[in-house]
């Protein structure tokens, strides 16, 4: 990573404003403390430091128009880019993301991507939130009950204070937790199984999650999301 989790200079700035006092609590200074720790220990931490906000840059708080929430990143080289269920260009598409494709041809008919990069949502106010932000290479969940929880509860916090109308997409019991701290007179709640394949049989497939987004966008006045992804990722 290299970079101290205290380098809030990397949030964009509407983000800033709100969380720069995350980063003076307690937990936040024990977290940098252990990412430092295992960085000086040789660890190799996913995503890198430049892209360890990317989630937040990519959609700034104010353009925020649907959260969707993720567990942890993936840890195998080259995949992380600080987005939830996105992958780098040139990565092969992972299983859960292609049950996530395949959902969105059963409501749009729209054939899968042939690239796992979501940056084209993100940059329309889609929030890819990982529960935890940061992982050890190679070893999945590592990260967690480090202190990464309370910071994005905060995020969710935030959103559910500042904003009115947000869609949150909650799919299995890691981000259904997070929902618990959504007002849902204000904001609308949408649950289902995770897309994983373990899991996607059991109510993911033909939740409707995407047209039922998009509809309550609509009905608010509000331009809804083109779920289509270019052929090509960008380039970065």
């Amino acid at each position: 990573m290299t970079t101290e989790t205290s380098k809030r200079n990397d949030l964009e700035p509407s983000w800033l404003k709100s969380l720069a006092v995350e980063f003076e609590q307690p937990y936040m200074q024990q977290l940098q403390a252990f990412l430092l720790s295992e960085e000086k220990a040789g660890k190799r931490i996913f995503p890198s430091a430049n892209e360890l906000f990317s989630a937040f840059r990519h959609a700034p708080l104010d353009k925020v128009k649907v959260v969707i929430v993720g567990q942890d990143p993936y840890h195998g080289e080259g995949q992380a880019h600080g987005l939830c269920f996105s992958v780098k260009p040139g990565v092969a598409v992972p299983p859960s993301l292609k049950n996530i494709y395949k959902q969105l041809h059963e409501e749009f008919g729209l054939p899968a991507s042939s690239h796992g990069d979501l940056t084209a949502w993100a940059n329309q106010g889609v929030l890819l939130l990982n529960s935890v932000l940061t992982v050890e290479a190679g070893k999945a969940a590592s990260h967690q009950g480090r202190g990464w929880e309370t910071f994005t509860d905060s995020v969710i916090g935030i959103i559910n204070r500042q904003r009115e109308g947000v869609v949150f997409l909650l799919w299995g019991s890691c981000a259904q937790r997070k929902g618990l701290l959504v007002d849902r007179a204000r904001h609308c709640v949408l649950q289902a199984p995770h897309p994983s394949p373990l899991s996607a049989y059991r109510g993911f497939f033909g939740c409707g999650h995407f047209s039922m987004a998009n509809d309550y966008l609509l009905g608010r006045g509000i331009t809804p999301i083109d779920w289509r992804l270019p052929e090509h990722a960008p380039l970065r």
